[in-house]
């Protein structure tokens, strides 16, 4: 048989013969249904950001069934999904402030993707940044999974909580899903959701700013070589652009030479950024990305950018402040800046007072030498709650305080100590508030991590 003879055949066989019988093979499915589940757990973490993939994973490791819904597709949060892939800051003064697991999983990150940890005995000054690890998110994101899997934790994504009640000895959470609707009984909540979304559910009282910190999206310009630009020639354009009403000065703080040099990273600002329902999220992320691609056009405009590019884009914008609880303590300014000590301290923050203004941008305000924040149990806790915490940037604490207080590190460090407070609760048959203090600071730091002690730094 010729070759095209051949072909034809098979072609004959393959459109008279296979096609009816894939049609017989279909089916005719039912309607969709939401499908149903009823689960229940000793603690259920909402929200797998910076603290919750930290608690859940201590939570499991304490011997604990645990549940993490996450309404992402992946874990890490503001280091992953939002792209700061630079967590810090874990040492102060030349001595480590916060270990565990959270640092546990940053280290792993780090030796596998072959790189090397900043020499933290060198002082950082007012260049905080220098301490700050730089880590490949997706390698991050890969082993914070693993280590939740490890740890026996039923991680469930694209599930947000959509009421919970308390009967008096358990809490019942239902979340909703891609598909499927759960009714969730849990003796603990740890709310690291960032926004207080369970808290809020629950009825507690929480607390928000008039007008938000803006939020950044993440992104990587490339294309051009900064060196033999004609930046003067740019500045005048841009300003042009801005007199002409095509740009918006504080969108990218009126510095699009910081633009091109650093080639996107954490410069760009997005007024009124909010992530607390699927609304506001979406309306931050369409702003952040509208505003990066007429600033594109525009560098496309100019003698030596003709071909500039973004080569990475983080799929969702950074949030940096919604929703604080109302606790059992609040975390003030002053509280943070004089490193004042607690007799519930359960964790430390190191980071300058980071205010962004979305007209001015930001100017650290750095702590004094030797001082280093501390966080007290109770500012995790809900005033009037029961078998409840928070950790993350909604623990209670005014505005200054956490513009600090919501880095990565001091996150992690809240979401350890938050799980082994839930995790003894229940030993214990009492609420988180009301453990023995001696009996958690034993649990946080056989895991590894570091609990200040009155005589401790200021």
């Amino acid at each position: 048989m010729k070759r095209r003879t051949m072909l034809s055949t098979l072609g004959a066989i393959s459109f008279g013969i296979t096609a009816p019988k894939i049609a017989k093979a279909d089916l005719i499915l039912p309607p969709y249904q939401t499908q149903e589940r009823e689960l229940e757990t000793d603690i259920l973490v909402v929200g797998g950001g910076t603290a919750g993939a930290i608690a859940a994973i201590q939570a499991g490791r304490a011997g604990k069934r645990v549940i993490l819904i996450e309404c992402q597709s992946q874990l890490g949060g503001t280091t992953t999904t939002a792209g700061v892939a630079f967590p810090g800051i874990f040492f102060a003064w030349g001595k480590q402030i916060i270990s565990g697991i959270g640092w546990e999983a940053v280290q792993d990150a780090v030796a596998l993707n072959g790189d090397t940890l900043p020499d933290f005995s060198i002082p950082h000054g007012r260049e905080h940044w220098r301490h700050q690890v730089r880590l490949n998110a997706s390698i991050y994101t890969i082993l914070l999974e693993q280590k939740c899997l490890e740890a026996g934790v039923q991680i469930r994504y694209y599930e947000t909580p959509t009421r919970l009640e308390f009967d008096g000895s358990n809490w019942l959470i239902e979340t909703s899903g891609k598909g499927i609707h759960t009714q969730i009984k849990s003796k603990q909540v740890i709310d690291c959701s960032g926004n207080a979304i369970a808290a809020q559910l629950a009825g507690f009282t929480v607390l928000k700013e008039a007008e938000s910190q803006p939020g950044t999206l993440m992104f990587t310009l490339g294309g051009y070589d900064f060196d033999s630009l004609d930046l003067n020639h740019i500045k005048a354009a841009y300003e042009e652009a801005i007199q002409k009403g095509e740009l918006v000065r504080a969108e990218f703080r009126g510095n699009i030479i910081g633009l091109l040099k650093n080639k996107g990273d954490n410069i760009q600002h997005i007024a009124g950024a909010d992530s607390t329902t699927s609304e506001s999220h979406t309306l931050t992320n369409i702003k952040g990305r509208t505003s990066l691609l007429k600033h594109l056009e525009f560098l496309r405009r100019q003698p030596g950018c003709e071909n500039t590019r973004i080569v990475a884009m983080c799929t969702e914008a950074g949030v940096r402040e919604t929703y604080r609880i109302e606790g059992l303590y609040q975390v003030s300014h002053e509280d943070y800046v004089t490193g004042r000590n607690y007799p519930d301290a359960v964790s430390y923050s190191y980071y300058p007072i980071d205010l962004h203004i979305i007209e001015h941008g930001v100017t650290p305000k750095h702590l004094s030498e030797g001082v280093v924040a501390k966080v007290p149990l109770r500012a995790l806790i809900p005033k009037g709650s029961t078998n409840f915490l928070v950790a993350g940037r909604c623990l209670s604490s005014d505005r200054l305080a956490n513009s600090a207080l919501r880095v990565q590190a001091s996150c992690m460090g809240m979401g350890q100590a938050a799980a082994a407070a839930a995790a003894l609760a229940i030993n214990q048959n009492c609420s988180p508030e009301a453990v023995d203090f001696e009996s958690l600071a034993t649990l946080i730091q056989n895991h590894g991590g570091l609990v200040p002690s009155q005589s401790d730094y200021v």
